[in-house]
């Protein structure tokens, strides 16, 4: 399954959104600069912000409750 954060509370996915942007900024920068593991993480992290982008905006919406 994809990586659960549905259950995470509304502060939590601010934290969480900041976190996996602060790693996709350093894998772009790491790419650039030389070699990377795993070149298919910059699209599954990318994926993975704009989940968190969809859950904190249904937030804002009011969609979800906090």
């Amino acid at each position: 399954m994809k990586d659960s954060f549905n259950d995470l509370t509304y502060p939590e996915l601010l934290n969480k959104r900041e976190e996996l942007k602060k790693q996709y900024r350093d894998l772009r920068f790491n790419m650039v600069i030389g070699h990377v593991d795993n070149p298919l993480l910059k699209r599954t992290l990318r994926r993975k912000i704009a989940r968190l982008n969809t859950i904190i905006h249904e937030y804002e919406l009011g969609i979800r409750k906090a």
